[in-house]
């Protein structure tokens, strides 16, 4: 008898508190932008390209509980001061995330949700290169653990700054 009031408490609270879970619900190109504007010139020369690549991500809460993730890679191509082309993808996703909060929900929507739409992102920006015309690009591989680590650390760091200044600030 004893047994049973025991777990029976015990069975309540893992009801309440639901097993984590984690779904893509879909993954599709929110934006897509490719400008050459050198236009038909650009394939007239030898040129020496310098690549710059900016990524972000953006994330919004749709419902409970489900969760859109952007991840916005612009890539400019230059020769000398002269932009050969320009393109920029945001490739996004409908993520399903439920029993997870505070660190562990930042973690999967900054760095599971963008590591499964980089490969996706990488193929637009191939394909949309060679209907241009363009030599492929290989976006190289990128680790979102330790962009999102150096994140933490960084938003830690200018808390830190706040919380000292902030004494100093209130006896001027």
């Amino acid at each position: 008898m004893t047994d049973e009031t025991t777990t029976a408490p015990e069975a309540a609270s893992e009801e309440k508190a639901p097993a984590p879970k984690f779904a893509v619900q879909r993954i599709y190109v929110k934006d897509l932008s490719f400008e050459t504007p050198q236009g038909a010139a650009a394939f007239q020369k030898q040129w020496t390209p310098k690549v710059n690549q900016d990524l972000s991500t953006k994330t919004n809460k749709i419902a409970d509980g489900v969760y859109e993730v952007a991840l916005r890679i612009t890539v400019t191509v230059k020769d000398n001061e002269e932009t050969i082309y320009l393109i920029e993808v945001d490739q996004a996703g409908l993520f399903t995330v439920e029993g997870l909060e505070g660190g562990q929900l930042a973690q999967v929507l900054n760095v599971t949700c963008p590591s499964m739409l980089l490969p996706y992102a990488r193929e637009t920006i191939d394909s949309t290169l060679t209907k241009g015309s363009f030599p492929p690009l290989m976006i190289p591989p990128i680790n979102f653990e330790a962009l999102f680590a150096s994140a933490v650390q960084q938003a830690a760091a200018k808390q830190e700054a706040e919380t000292e200044a902030a004494p100093e600030s209130s006896t001027h």
